[in-house]
């Protein structure tokens, strides 16, 4: 969803490619919406960097600022030159007076990027790389159509290097454990989709990672 352009006189703001937008750990009221560009958002784990996400036009960034105090989660940075409207808390109140359609618009977005965000943060937390795709799967699974819910073969229309980016890890070390599940069986690997033969293995492969883990 892209806002209307006249909003950018009044909301908006521009940043430079390799700007720092903000930084991980500091306080922050205030959210973006990008109009154009691309912004890369990374996080500190384990002494090393790891991409979170590239967000492009028609996305939210930094709304867990507006929806609770806490310090930034993660670190954003311009990946091009960047157009955005920039909202904080007071603004942002006016904008959902003035204009409430728009505003629950954007309040369907937030509930969205927050169980997105959260959900990708587990992948990220689990240790085994084995785990992380397999994680990676279920998380793309519950985003396809409801008509496909009960059906444990999957088709996701994503690459390897798609899942490598929302597993934080090196494509080639992703591109092993892809291989390992090609050998098994339980996968079949294309050039622009991956089909899952059970989910349900992936699943119970998580779930006891995860229990281990705890």
């Amino acid at each position: 969803m892209l806002l209307p352009e006249s909003l950018f006189d009044k909301f908006g703001k521009i940043f430079e490619p390799g700007q720092i937008i903000f930084c991980e750990y500091e306080t922050g009221n205030d959210f973006y919406f990008i109009q154009e560009g691309h912004v890369k958002i990374i996080k500190t784990m384990a002494n090393a960097q790891k991409t979170l996400d590239v967000m492009e036009q028609g996305d939210i960034f930094g709304e867990m600022a507006i929806l609770e105090e806490a310090p930034r989660s993660a670190t954003a940075i311009a990946v091009d030159r960047v157009r955005v409207l920039h909202f904080n808390r007071a603004n942002f109140d006016s904008l959902m007076h003035g204009n409430p359609q728009l505003a629950l618009r954007l309040l369907v977005i937030f509930s969205t990027r927050i169980y997105d965000a959260k959900r990708r943060l587990q992948i990220l937390l689990l240790d085994d790389l084995q785990a992380k795709v397999a994680d990676v799967f279920l998380m793309l699974a519950e985003k396809l159509p409801e008509n496909m819910s009960d059906q444990p073969d999957k088709i996701l229309n994503v690459t390897a290097d798609d899942v490598a980016s929302w597993c934080g890890q090196s494509l080639a070390d992703v591109q092993k454990v892809l291989n390992h599940f090609v050998r098994q069986g339980k996968i079949e690997l294309f050039a622009d989709r991956i089909s899952i033969k059970n989910i349900n293995d992936f699943a119970r492969l998580v779930a006891t990672r995860r229990k281990s883990a705890g």
